[in-house]
């Protein structure tokens, strides 16, 4: 039961970290032109169109 304890002290530790690290940061300090927007915007719908690329490759792998 003392590893449990301890696994559960250390998971909770650091979801307290990121916690305070978003709260930090939710706010943006620097303002963003509508340019950088869009440019923020087609590298995340670029970055998600890789990863279904790579995830339906996987797949694919895996079937045959």
């Amino acid at each position: 039961m003392q590893i449990a304890r301890l696994l559960r002290h250390i998971l909770s530790d650091q979801i307290a970290r990121v916690r305070a690290i978003n709260q930090r940061y939710a706010v943006p300090r620097l303002a963003m032109s509508p340019a950088v927007r869009w440019a923020l915007l087609a590298l995340r719908i670029y970055l998600m169109l890789l990863v279904a690329l790579l995830g339906y490759k996987f797949v694919t792998l895996v079937v045959h």
